[in-house]
């Protein structure tokens, strides 16, 4: 088995030439490319998914990140079923007027908790969904309430993870990859092993690392504030562990692809970004894209500090990427936004704005950065 080290150092060549092609973009370029890709996906949501144009679709969730953005790609009346702590629309940086209007008319609300197993039951079987999209599904015992519910339901659609898969030294990640069965997500596991075990017409999305406007992860937040506020940039060892992120419109997106779709049927789909970065490449990365200066980053050693339960990193300190190539073919899906673009939109319509989801803490950051024996890139 060829050994990790070995495809690091295959793998050198081309990161250079991502990072190289990262530097070369022009800032007006950039904003300009980035407008268009927004005006495209704002073209998209005017355009009617005939899939959809007849299902009556529940969503679970929907109100925080994805299903924010997968809501607005289906053409017809959808219901989001949420614990009505949060607003059931709101309107979007950049979205006008009457496209915000348009999409809070077609928003039905149903309100209770998921866990509460018996209310799901009844609730849904009096409306007789075709089409369930499970965003936030996390164990298989909140999946099987709402089989039960909907005998004849259509088709379940599921936001699984790419964190499933078993670690290994040969990457990328494919959909016929070992999983893990005692990972942190063993329960979206259990749930696609249920769906299987159902019968039912099932289809399962694994994202890898999302991004976007909304999002309620530190992903590119974690980068955005340390910019903001001029300080180095603390990654763990070398920097170049490589990973991959996908933006939450290309997401959507797919999830749309899927929808009554008989390729789909049964199916595992890897969903992220074309290309893979370098934990360092995204530091840079984020820095291009929200008009930064380029950053001076830090590497430490993760063992030499004791951080209690704070997180010192956002992502695994370890290769993590997967492969998209089956979605492109059998559904015919392909990411629009390329990283530096898709970060230049989170930044433009999020944080940029003075908008995000956690305030910034460097208290670890300050542990790194005060220890001698650091070393800097």
């Amino acid at each position: 088995m060829a050994r990790l080290v070995a495809m690091q150092q295959q793998t050198q060549p081309s990161l250079s030439l991502l990072l190289s092609s990262l530097s070369d973009f022009n800032g007006t370029r950039l904003h300009s490319q980035v407008q268009c890709k927004r005006r495209a996906w704002q073209t998209k949501r005017a355009l009617q998914v005939s899939a959809s144009s007849s299902k009556n679709i529940l969503i679970m969730g929907g109100t925080r990140f994805i299903g924010v953005f997968l809501s607005r790609l289906l053409s017809k009346r959808v219901t989001l079923f949420t614990r009505g702590k949060a607003p059931i629309t709101q309107q979007l940086p950049g979205e006008s007027d009457q496209d915000y209007a348009d999409f809070s008319s077609k928003v039905l609300h149903l309100k209770g908790d998921r866990k509460d197993f018996e209310f799901v039951k009844t609730s849904l079987a009096a409306k007789g969904f075709d089409v369930i999209y499970d965003i936030n599904g996390r164990e298989a015992v909140e999946v099987e309430p709402i089989l039960d519910a909907l005998p004849k339901l259509e088709q379940f659609i599921y936001c699984s993870s790419a964190g499933v898969y078993l670690k290994s030294d040969l990457l990328p990640h494919s959909e016929k990859d070992a999983v893990d069965p005692k990972s942190r997500h063993k329960g979206k596991l259990e749930t696609e092993s249920l769906l299987e075990s159902k019968g039912v017409n099932w289809t399962s999305i694994r994202p890898v690392y999302i991004y976007g406007p909304l999002n309620y992860n530190p992903v590119e937040e974690w980068f955005f504030h340390r910019l903001k506020a001029g300080r180095p940039i603390p990654i763990p060892n070398s920097g170049i562990q490589i990973t991959q992120l996908g933006h939450v419109k290309d997401l959507a997106k797919a999830f749309v692809e899927v929808l009554g779709n008989d390729k789909a049927s049964q199916q595992v789909f890897n969903i992220s970004g074309e290309k893979y970065v370098t934990f360092d490449g995204l530091a840079r990365a984020c820095a291009k894209a929200a008009g930064f200066p380029e950053p001076v980053i830090v590497h430490y050693n993760p063992k030499e500090f004791d951080f209690g339960k704070k997180k010192a990193f956002p992502f695994r300190d370890q290769h993590f990427f997967a492969s998209i190539d089956k979605a492109r073919h059998v559904l015919g899906w392909e990411p629009e936004f390329d990283l530096v673009e898709g970060l230049a939109d989170s930044y433009n319509l999020d944080f940029g704005r003075g908008t995000y989801r956690k305030e910034a803490d460097f208290s670890t950051d300050d542990l790194i950065l005060g220890k001698s024996l650091v070393l800097q890139a």
